[in-house]
């Protein structure tokens, strides 16, 4: 196991290394995969496989791709925890015959199945460490367990007190586990996936190595640890080193989400979701891997809030948050039953793993937080997709998203249809000097939109601003103060535009590059310069841009100018011929425009 935090390079080392050595998994992908958790503390005391069985259609319709189930081997704890018999498969949850019925009916629905694998840990049939069904001598127990009998090496991981942990450097344990695993429960009943029990309490190359020899279409390990909330990197580490140590064979769930979650809804603090910008979860780090939840069998109720282990729970009135969160960002999420079918929240997390699997968003899908606070978290997901969970109001800028779920403190949107763009080029003259540039703000002057549109225009809802692409990103000196601004806007720097930016940057032309110059410099090649566009002369400076029509007033827009390190703001003009009055430029979308700063006068022209 290493402590050395690892970065992207090597993160992508291991996973080129272990798909050269194991078949590829959900966890070796960009996966849409949805984990259904598919029983809770108490299931025992149910007819389960019926239960389950009885809920295959809607399991299906829930949009689950896999469902981990409970230990299905015989057990000395109701639970499934504490095995004992590995081939002996009818237990408290129901019958054999019935766990086979069951698999084949989820593999029917092309849902795969996935084995809680419990192989820390096992006891005897009688006794301390009489192991049968597979046989094991004194020589499969760790020579530092309980037990005063163990004769087999010393454990390679955490202990655990209440079985005899297995020793798993020998070669007799490794191929019964192996063969139990890929013989028994995947070739025969039908599992196709793993879920390892108390994975610290062994070295993660041997979840490698039994992962390596089964081929499962999804591995998760459960590394729970403790975690400071204040320094959350040595837990990320954690498990970021499981999975490293597992070849990259395996993922893990990730705690470190659960808890930074379990703080924002606790506390109100929804800033412990952002580090740097980033998730604070181990999905800030390597995301490919990690397998987010907001509560599971161990750490929240389960038929009902207060009823069940509660070890670490989320606020029971807050648990769709949570689901809002995990749902929309990287990682590949888990539903737990008991939210989904015993608190009668089916139809609300169905409504967010529906927008998940229609906006395709998946384990490596891009995070952009745009607040992470007191009383509120939002973030834009691949460009597409926005949430806001917690108390305080917020909504994704622009006039194109439309809400697609919601409930109490939370909401997710999705990108609606967009409008055809047209080409807009604006040319204004000015003429500056080394260290200046020219930024241009526009849109819908607010009093206009208010009195003759109905809009309330904002610097937050955006609806006086114009949506825009850059056309040109060749200027390296433009570029940065380019990215991220979405908008011809009154307002200035958007969210995660450059600081340094004073709207829409320009770029320097001209209409004839003089030879006393040197080379000549073109706006095709390096984003400023000569442009066959520019007909007018030199210092006229150029904003070529995709330009939505639609938000414009019948095709007009204002605009002004204001160039940097000097100059500033131009004066207001007394443009003739516009559609209502203003001391801005009058632009038409589509069309290029001409201006000179603090002049009235106007050229348009078609393309």
């Amino acid at each position: 196991m290493t402590n050395k935090l690892l970065l992207a390079a090597s993160f992508s080392a291991v996973l080129a290394t272990a798909a050269a050595t194991h078949a590829a998994t959900e966890q070796n992908q960009s996966s849409s995969a949805v984990l259904l958790q598919g029983f809770h503390w108490n299931s025992h005391d149910y007819d389960w496989y019926s239960v389950m069985q009885a809920n295959v259609n809607s399991i299906d319709n829930l949009g689950a791709t896999h469902v981990w189930f409970a230990p299905v081997s015989d057990a000395a704890s109701d639970e499934g925890y504490l095995p004992r018999e590995l081939y002996d498969v009818t237990t408290n949850y129901g019958t054999e015959q019935q766990l086979r019925t069951l698999v084949a009916s989820l593999n029917a629905k092309g849902i795969d199945s996935v084995a809680d694998i419990v192989i820390n840990h096992r006891v005897g049939t009688t006794d301390w460490a009489d192991f049968t069904n597979p046989t094991w001598g004194s020589w499969a127990v760790t020579c530092n367990d309980e037990w005063p009998g163990a004769t087999g090496a010393c454990d390679t991981g955490e202990g655990y007190a209440a079985a005899r942990d297995i020793d798993h450097t020998n070669g007799t344990v490794q191929g019964d586990l192996i063969s139990w695993i890929r013989d028994f429960l995947f070739n025969d009943i039908g599992f196709k996936g793993l879920r390892y029990d108390y994975s610290k309490g062994y070295d993660a190359y041997y979840a490698g190595l039994y992962a390596n020899a089964v081929n499962p279409s999804f591995c998760v390990g459960e590394v729970w640890t403790d975690l400071n909330i204040n320094d959350v990197n040595p837990h990320r580490q954690q498990l970021v080193d499981f999975v490293s140590g597992t070849g990259g064979a395996c993922g893990v769930f990730d705690f470190t989400t659960k808890g930074m979650l379990n703080e924002a809804l606790n506390n109100n603090d929804y800033g412990r979701l952002s580090i740097n910008g980033v998730p604070s979860g181990a999905i800030g780090w390597w995301p490919q891997k990690m397998v987010t939840f907001v509560d599971n069998h161990d750490t929240g109720p389960s038929e009902g809030c207060g009823i069940g282990q509660n070890h670490w729970p989320v606020p029971c009135d807050k648990v769709m948050q949570g689901y809002a969160y995990i749902l929309t960002h990287p990682g590949i999420p888990t539903v737990y039953w008991a939210h989904a079918y015993d608190w009668g929240m089916y139809d609300a997390i169905k409504a967010l793993v529906d927008i998940r699997k229609s906006e395709g968003l998946t384990s490596t899908s891009s995070v952009d937080i745009k607040a992470a606070q007191n009383g509120l978290y939002s973030a834009v997901i691949d460009g597409k997709v926005a949430v806001k969970i917690g108390p305080n109001s917020w909504a994704p800028s622009g006039a194109n998203w439309e809400l697609k779920a919601s409930g109490t403190n939370y909401a997710v949107w999705v990108i609606g249809e967009q409008p055809p763009a047209s080409r807009t080029v604006i040319f204004v003259y000015g003429q500056t000097q080394a260290g200046q540039d020219m930024f241009i703000r526009g849109g819908i002057d607010h009093g206009y939109a208010a009195a003759n549109l109905g809009k309330n225009c904002t610097s937050s809802n955006y609806e006086c601003a114009i949506p825009i692409i850059h056309n040109n990103l060749n200027n390296a000196t433009t570029a940065g103060w380019k990215a991220n601004d979405n908008y011809l806007d009154w307002y200035g720097v958007e969210a995660s535009q450059s600081s340094a930016a004073e709207g829409s940057a320009a770029d320097w032309t001209t209409n004839v590059w003089p030879s006393s110059w040197g080379a000549e410099r073109t706006v095709a090649v390096d984003g400023y310069g000569v442009t066959p566009l520019n007909v007018y002369g030199q210092h006229y400076w150029m904003l070529d841009v995709e330009m939505d029509c639609s938000a414009t007033v019948n095709g007009w827009f204002e605009l002004k100018t204001y160039i940097s390190n000097g100059p500033g703001w131009e004066a207001d003009v007394n443009q003739s011929g516009t559609p209502y009055a203003s001391g801005n430029h009058f632009a038409q979308c589509g069309k290029i425009n001409v201006f000179s700063r603090g002049s009235s006068n106007a050229t348009i022209v078609d393309f």
